[in-house]
């Protein structure tokens, strides 16, 4: 007898478990090796999940919308249709599937298919197979449209629901994503007198008085990270900087599709070149200097969690594609499409809530980081000028926390007052 288990696989380095979001094969369905099988979700996103083995998918042990410890089985996969029953009698009587003779070990049997089906030249076939999202095969169905006829616009060539949907739109072949800079996104743009901002998530549906829900995965994330950090010495310093230079360096080049989220992430990591320690974190053999200054910007998620994309080499790589950049990390962020590294390889974080006229706050340290940079709203101030006169200045608070095991608060003070000096004195570089 030849028959599979498919587990719950650990697609990310803090994932404990996950939730079946849907299945892409049924029961008694041919399944490939190298196939998507099961769309998991994960921490932060969701993933396919494919399988090594070539069969039939004999029986569901997990069903959509259950969750399942990492490393335990979900499903069964027979090398013939005649092993289906065995196998379903296997899973019925509680039993695990006798073992093969494959050398590879049993928990290997399911990986994260996003990076697996990751290519070179952004092709969306893979040994002649389409790589085609689960919710896009779907479609696909329902609209009788041809994939085959399709070029992915998701990652790697990918194709997805949105390309189907534009086929079925226009009777064409959708055109391959545009080079140029695309519009900037709305809800980045400052809001008078709001400072520069994150998008925000829709509002959380509201509860009914008297129920318990549950934490959704990605709560249950945030949880376990937001208690990590309680062990960890942290120290908070703010400071007021003037936005008038950067306000205005942002209404010259928005149209070009230049992001608010984006300057004020660039500003951080040219900062940070100075300052390597502030992009450091602590380990037990000592102070970890990262090679690379990748920014983390808060975003929150419409069913309540938080994810932060990361814009990796934010210091070396030009404003205009960090913006493009930060808007394709944003529309995958809400259709939980990231890969693991566009979201866990922050080395310093942004977390800004000026959209909502807060004036300062204080943000929790992230795992793993040595600082992150609280945002407020910018608002304009009634300042004593350098001639001795008043003026009106737009100005707005950041405070930043850090991990006080290897940063101290003359390192924190002094990256404030270069960040401050590039912005109020310098924006213009952060073109350049």
């Amino acid at each position: 007898m030849s028959i599979h288990e498919v587990f719950m696989p650990a697609l990310s380095s803090t994932m404990t478990e996950g939730k079946i979001v849907s299945w892409v094969k049924s029961p008694g369905d041919k399944v490939e090796k190298g196939e998507t099988v099961v769309v998991v979700e994960s921490d932060k996103a969701d993933m396919d999940v494919e399988t090594f083995y070539e069969g039939f998918l004999a029986h569901i042990i997990v069903e959509a919308g259950e969750t399942a410890s990492v490393g335990s089985a979900i499903a069964f996969i027979a090398e013939t249709e005649a092993e289906i029953e065995t196998a379903k009698s296997v899973a019925n009587s509680g039993g695990a599937a006798t073992p093969t003779s494959s050398p590879e070990p049993v928990a290997a049997t399911a990986s994260a298919a996003t990076p697996a089906l990751a290519s070179q030249n952004g092709s969306n076939h893979k040994e002649g197979r389409l790589v085609v999202s689960p919710r896009a095969r779907k479609l696909a169905k329902e609209l009788k449209v041809d994939l085959t006829t399709l070029q992915g616009s998701g990652p790697h060539g990918r194709i997805v629901a949105e390309d189907v949907e534009a086929l079925s739109n226009k009777g064409k072949q959708p055109a391959p994503a545009p080079v140029a800079p695309p519009a900037p996104v709305p809800a980045s743009a400052p809001v008078a007198p709001s400072a520069p901002r994150t998008p925000a998530s829709a509002p959380v549906a509201a509860a009914v008085p008297g129920q318990i829900v549950p934490l959704t995965t990605f709560q249950n994330a945030v949880v376990r990270n937001m208690v990590a950090t309680i062990s960890v010495p942290v120290f908070r310093v703010g400071y007021t900087i003037t936005t008038d230079g950067l306000d205005k360096l942002y209404k010259q080049i928005k149209s070009k599709g230049v992001t608010m989220t984006a300057l004020l992430a660039k500003a951080v990591a040219v900062t940070l070149q100075k300052h390597p320690l502030l992009n450091a974190s602590y380990s037990d053999q000592g102070i970890v200097y990262h090679s690379d200054i990748n920014i983390s910007v808060a975003v929150a998620m419409d069913d309540g969690g938080l994810i932060t994309p990361v814009l990796q080499n934010a210091d070396a790589v030009d404003i205009y594609s960090l913006s493009r950049t930060w808007k394709s990390l944003v529309e995958r962020a809400r259709t939980k499409q990231l890969q693991s590294q566009e979201y866990n390889s922050g080395t310093f974080t942004l977390s800004n809530l000026g959209m909502f006229g807060v004036d300062k706050f204080d943000a929790i340290l992230p795992p793993g980081q040595g600082s992150i940079l609280a945002i407020g709203a910018s608002r304009p101030q009634v300042v004593a000028t350098p001639d001795g006169l008043f003026g009106v200045r737009q100005q707005m608070q950041v405070n930043i926390t850090s991990d006080h095991r290897i940063i101290y608060g003359a390192h924190a003070a002094e990256f404030l007052q270069d960040l401050a000096k590039l912005i109020e004195t310098n924006p213009q570089s952060l073109t350049l």
